[in-house]
């Protein structure tokens, strides 16, 4: 009698398995190469008819794995049942070339064979071994399975008659009976009885009592046969009858097999597909542990080596953005900050005032981030002047007088990372010292509302303007709805950085700490007009073309240092140094987070290359962060601030600047100055 060729499986990995490993390996696995449980599926065998001949060509007697693999209870397509595995990733490729693969496999092997033993239990028949290399950077996967199956001395034997199909031997009821059985619930290996014309199907855990109750040989042995092919059965059958003949040897001498292949009742153009043949075993010792064979050759070649999944062409070019952009953040969290908050970071959404040079410096760091919202603010178009130093234009932006510069910015946002949510408005922020005429008035109180509105519906607002005064109003919106304010400004060879203080409750600051300041506070003076009867060099920001990326990418990460810190926006700042030497560690842990110190503000030193720490208290007086102001603002709201721009003196008269000025004033004049004798 032929000895029975066996179809092996070949694995069908879906694309959206390689996504869901890579999500997996980013963010949960990191650096574990621990084993984990992997879920694939198979269906009956599949085949397709050729047109031209009119014959039958058998699909692959695939195993699937698709994006769900990874989870407990995957979703399964009708007539399909569950193989198990074991998955384990490689770090590098030189792990994954040197493995110890024979290990690997017999391990998994004998928890095969022990399984049978010990509790003989059918559900590991079928479990497989994927072993992978995930290059995240060039979206290669290279992997290789294994689908362990014991290997019969002497071989299993097919009757003379061999394979044929199943409507031959049973009468269409009894297999219409075995197919609504399995239609209601799937088996991978099941046994039948039959009962006149009709068949009762029953767990393959029934076998010892079905063998004892009846004349051997007349129990239906039936798998859900994954190959297509007439002469060759599926890989699964290979071991169910491993599993028999270890248990039962004295009634598996012999032993009628069904390979169950339809997923549909029959029509007239479509026969039975199942197959039916008697095979027979040797006499071998069943109580001896045979050896394995089962990984998978190489489709092209033929060989027993590794596969390579190459998905960079195939992927949506926005979904590999989508991936690759976080890829480094993501990477920080597997040995070096495994408790950064990047998700928070993320859904941080940022107000940009300013998309010059600071704005798109800051834009672009914001991005590195892994923010997802940037809105700019803008009222100036793109000059010729400005792509040299400003990196979200370019050449094109400045023809025909310029494009307008925050939506610009916000379009050349999109086209670096299209996954990102870029907005950009022209819009003039009102400013104390430039008067606004009547006939603007309707348009400034637009203005106001559509910035009112912006700052409500952002979480950091970054003041990156030309003008003192331009920051003002987006200092004060910005302290009464209790927002992040960043501040950034240049000067020649030096810069200030600083994050507003947090308005605090009637309870005071949770960190019990005073209030910091804000951009005004060390000021004894109202802002006014800078920019009236100045000279070009004075209404330009000259300054060293390095020190606009410094400051801005230092503006970003005060901001990220304080959104991990766990006090928020409360932070205290660190102690002030008793010496010129910065050294974190001797710093107390409670005044910074995860990311190191949260400074209040930071003054940088070109010329000498150093960088200064500064604390300074909120002012009561002062003209952008005081009570007086703020409540004045809620009160008033627009009149207040047309007021401010209109009138000269008004905010020194309102947070009462003008009488410390008056004081001041006075005690001067008391002085009694002694002049020596020449």
């Amino acid at each position: 009698m032929p000895v029975i060729q066996f179809a092996p499986f070949s694995s069908l990995v879906q694309p959206g398995f390689w996504h869901e490993l890579t999500r997996l390996k980013i963010d949960v696995l990191r650096l574990s190469d621990e084993s984990l449980t992997v879920n694939g599926s198979y269906t009956v065998g599949r085949s397709i008819r050729d047109r031209e001949t009119g014959q039958d060509v058998a699909l692959g007697c695939n195993l699937v794995l698709g994006a769900d693999a990874f989870e407990k209870l995957p979703q399964l397509p009708p007539m399909s049942v569950t193989a198990i595995g074991v998955f384990k990733n490689y770090n590098t490729i030189d792990d994954f070339k040197t493995a110890e693969k024979a290990a690997l496999f017999n391990e998994v092997a004998n928890d095969m064979w022990q399984s049978i033993i010990d509790n003989k239990d059918a559900s590991k028949l079928s479990q497989f071994l994927l072993i992978t290399f995930a290059d995240l950077k060039k979206y290669q996967y290279y992997y290789w399975f294994a689908f362990p199956a014991f290997v019969a001395k002497p071989a299993w034997e097919i009757s003379a008659e061999g394979w044929k199909p199943a409507d031959q031997k049973f009468s269409s009821l009894q297999l219409t009976c075995i197919f609504e059985s399995l239609h209601t619930q799937v088996k991978p290996f099941f046994l039948v009885k039959f009962t006149a014309d009709a068949a009762e199907v029953h767990s393959i855990d029934e076998a010892e009592t079905l063998f004892a109750g009846m004349e051997q040989g007349s129990v239906l042995i039936g798998f859900l046969d994954p190959s297509a092919s007439p002469d060759h059965p599926g890989w699964p059958l290979r071991n169910l009858l491993a599993y028999l003949r270890t248990l039962y040897p004295s009634h598996t001498v012999s032993l009628r097999v069904l390979c169950w292949r339809d997923s549909e009742l029959p029509s007239a153009d479509r026969p039975w597909k199942s197959r039916y043949g008697v095979v027979t075993g040797g006499s071998g010792d069943p109580n001896v542990k045979p050896t394995a064979v089962g990984w998978e050759r190489h489709p092209t070649t033929n060989k027993l080596s590794a596969r390579m999944a190459d998905l960079a062409p195939m992927m949506d070019p926005a979904r590999l953005a989508d991936q690759a952009v976080d890829l480094n953040l993501k990477l920080m969290r597997w040995r070096i900050i495994p408790s950064l908050d990047l998700e928070k970071i993320a859904n941080t959404r940022c107000l940009l005032l300013g998309a010059g040079t600071l704005g798109c410096y800051v834009s672009r760091t914001l991005m590195a981030w892994g923010i997802r919202t940037i809105t700019l603010v803008d009222s100036s178009r793109v000059s010729f002047s400005n792509p040299v130093r400003q990196p979200l234009f370019d050449f094109e932006d400045c023809l025909n007088g310029g494009k307008p510069k925050a939506i610009c910015a916000a379009e050349h946002l999109k086209k670096i990372f299209p996954g990102i949510s870029a907005t950009g408005y022209t819009l003039s922020i009102p400013m104390p010292g430039h008067p606004i005429p009547s006939g603007s008035i309707e348009q400034t109180q637009k203005d106001v509302a559509l910035l009112e509105k912006l700052v409500d519906n952002h979480d950091a607002i970054f003041l990156l303007m030309d003008s003192r005064e331009s920051r003002w109003l987006p200092t004060v919106l910005g302290a009464a709805k209790n927002k992040i304010v960043l501040n950034a400004a240049l000067g020649f060879d030096t810069y200030v950085v600083m994050r507003h203080g947090a308005r605090h409750s009637a309870s005071g600051s949770p960190s019990g700490t005073r209030r910091l300041g804000c951009y005004y506070c060390n000021d004894i003076v109202a802002p006014t007009d800078s920019l009236t009867d100045r000279t070009l060099d004075q209404m330009c920001t000259v300054t060293r073309p390095g020190l606009a990326p410094i400051a801005a990418s230092t503006a970003v990460e005060l901001m990220v240092s304080l959104l991990q810190h766990p006090e928020g926006i409360y932070a205290a700042p660190p102690q002030p140094q008793s010496t010129n030497r910065v050294d974190i560690g001797l710093e107390s842990p409670e005044s910074g987070g995860i990311l190191g110190l949260v400074p209040h503000q930071l003054r940088g030193f070109l010329a000498q290359f150093r960088t200064l720490p500064v604390t300074g208290a909120a002012f009561d007086q002062c003209t952008g962060c005081s009570e007086t102001v703020l409540k004045t603002y809620e009160k008033e709201g627009i009149a207040m601030i047309l007021r401010a721009c209109n009138e000269m003196g008004y905010l020194e008269a309102l947070t009462g600047l003008d009488k410390l000025h008056s004081a001041g004033d006075a005690a001067l004049e008391s002085v009694d100055w002694d002049e020596e004798d020449e």
